[in-house]
């Protein structure tokens, strides 16, 4: 067995189509485009580069053979600010067999303590979270656009080395053929018509204010998250400029009070009901085929990336009014069936209940676990809760 740092394109040719041999029996299964993965490891298209490093390695059996990959990196602005440097493992994919698994968790965990690095969280994205994070515990069903999926026995691979749960990460579902508890309507009504505050659509005529608009809830709303980064410009507009050929405006939505930006709410049609078909290969013909499968309103499903209230305002309804406008462009997208909320840690409490109060169902469980290196990798410490009160 032989573990290569990936170093040329044929390494990266190999590294991506591993995932053929995995899961070539697997129909839920839908490959992630080569050109998003290379993207997350190609310095000038990942600005996480400016602040860190990644490699990745896999794993060659006795025939030459890939049988196992994983990557390794490290985000300066988060790293240094646990108890212990932690840096950041991901895009494991393995045969089952443990040894293999053990020889590219190994590889990680080397090149971390190398970095000066004393533990390893896993499995994430070298980039922010709403892609590629976190190890499908339950729930195998077919996964949206830019959430992970994985064989059920990659979780022993997991916990037989030692890696410990940091926090569970729980998708929901909410059938729209289905009315919301009238409840939920009650307060939307009441909000949308309450003096002083306003909602407005996404339009990429504005981007700039609007980005501006969601830097400022962002960095507002998610202060009290353990290990809080704000989040760049940069980083939306790159994440716009990626999402431009299939992000509908009418389903991405800000609150106002007065001039002032108080909330969010993301969705993004799920082209994973489109790319499935395309085997991770976004040539020239299959651009056709995404433009004309998307005017032929294949997707019946989006996702919600994010919902966030700056804490003035939180348990005032505004995340009601939000839905409530959804509502009305959703009406009109009668091809649009069903939303998924993914994903809330258990760390973020007030979510979970807001869930609750939306009529939304299980979908799906993942990990994302810790794994300390050294004396102290017995510990088990788990992300800290968000306080149920932010409010002042």
């Amino acid at each position: 067995m032989r573990i290569l740092e990936v170093i040329d394109k044929n390494h990266v040719k190999l590294f991506n189509n591993l995932v053929e041999k995995i899961y070539k029996d697997d129909e839920n299964y839908v490959r992630p485009l080569d050109i998003v993965v290379n993207e997350v490891f190609t310095p000038e298209k990942n600005p996480f580069y400016k602040h860190g490093s990644a490699t990745r390695f896999i794993a060659l059996d006795n025939n030459g053979q890939v049988v196992g990959r994983v990557a390794a990196f490290i985000n300066e602005k988060k790293a240094f600010g646990y108890e212990q440097p932690t840096g950041g493992m991901g895009f494991f994919e393995c045969i089952k067999n443990q040894e293999v698994a053990f020889l590219l968790f190994d590889a990680a965990k080397e090149w971390l303590i190398q970095h000066n690095m004393k533990a390893m969280d896993g499995p994430i994205n070298f980039g922010e979270n709403d892609n590629f994070w976190g190890l499908l515990i339950e729930g195998f069903s077919q996964a949206s656009f830019g959430m992970q999926y994985n064989p059920p026995y990659y979780q022993a691979f997991f916990e037989a080395y030692g890696f410990k749960t940091y926090f569970e990460q729980i998708t929901n579902k909410l059938d729209l053929t289905k009315p919301f508890p009238e409840r939920f309507w009650k307060i939307a009504g009441w909000v949308v018509k309450k003096e002083g505050y306003s909602f407005k659509h996404f339009r990429l005529k504005n981007r700039d204010k609007f980005l501006s608009d969601f830097e400022t809830i962002y960095n507002d709303a998610w202060q009290f998250h353990e290990n809080f980064v704000p989040i760049s410009k940069q980083v939306l507009n790159d994440t716009i400029d990626k999402a431009k050929s299939f992000l509908e405006e009418d389903i991405i939505w800000f609150a106002y009070h007065g001039n002032k930006p108080i909330g969010l709410l993301v969705l993004f049609p799920d082209i994973n009901q489109i790319t499935k078909h395309f085997n991770g290969k976004m040539n020239l013909l299959n651009k056709l085929r995404f433009l004309w499968m998307k005017k032929r309103n294949v997707m019946s499903r989006a996702r919600v990336v994010i919902l966030g209230i700056i804490p003035k305002f939180q348990k005032s309804g505004i995340e009601s009014g939000l839905f409530w406008h959804l509502k009305g462009a959703v009406e009109k997208k009668p091809n649009l069936t069903e939303l998924e909320i993914s994903w809330v840690g258990d760390f973020n409490p007030k979510m979970r209940v807001l869930q609750d109060s939306m009529g939304a169902d299980f979908s799906k469980k993942h990990i994302t676990y810790r794994y300390i290196f050294g004396e102290d990798k017995e510990s088990n410490n788990r992300a800290s809760t968000i306080p149920r009160d932010t409010k002042s």
